[in-house]
């Protein structure tokens, strides 16, 4: 059993497959101070051009959960530090991918590590929100509603430190 801070991995894996899923993607809430790392699409990207989101991207065959976490952090936020997941969040949503096959989405919590965001070339901007923010962006529902569970589970004591967006950047 592979299990990472409270969450096994392979019943995660097995469940998609139980469940008929033909493709894994991961992704992850970056936070901050009580705020969520938001990229922009690029506008002329295939799959839902110009949508905002958290960084995530698909599952190569044959890799892990985690080895596919570290690598989209790496591609699409240039971070490649070691991963230390939120204890026991992990949120998942299904959706039918570009190519028309049923996706499911894992989603892991992860605090940001201070680096620069460096973007891969298919995101054209990243900004920081709070979860209230999220009426105002272009989030999808299942990536609002990852976010809303991601930030049930932050303990309350003094709240966000900055409340408010941060402009893109």
């Amino acid at each position: 059993m592979t299990t990472v801070q409270g969450v096994d991995l392979q019943e995660l894996v097995d469940r998609a497959d139980r469940d008929g899923v033909q493709k894994l993607v991961v992704g992850a809430v970056v936070h901050a101070a009580g705020r969520v790392l938001i990229l922009r699409r690029a506008g002329d990207d295939a799959f839902l051009p110009g949508i905002e989101e958290l960084p995530s991207g698909g599952v190569d065959p044959g890799e892990g959960l985690l080895t596919a976490l570290r690598r989209e952090l790496a591609e699409e936020i240039g971070r490649d530090g070691p991963l230390a997941l939120d204890p026991g969040f992990v949120a998942h949503f299904d959706y039918v991918s570009g190519s028309g096959r049923r996706a499911r989405q894992y989603t892991f919590g992860l605090a940001h590590d201070g680096g620069p965001v460096s973007l891969s070339a298919e995101h054209t901007g990243f900004r920081w929100l709070t979860p209230a923010d999220l009426a105002d962006s272009d989030v999808t529902e299942e990536t609002a509603r990852t976010v809303r569970e991601w930030a049930a589970t932050v303990p309350r004591a003094g709240g966000p430190q900055r409340p408010g967006t941060v402009p893109w950047h």
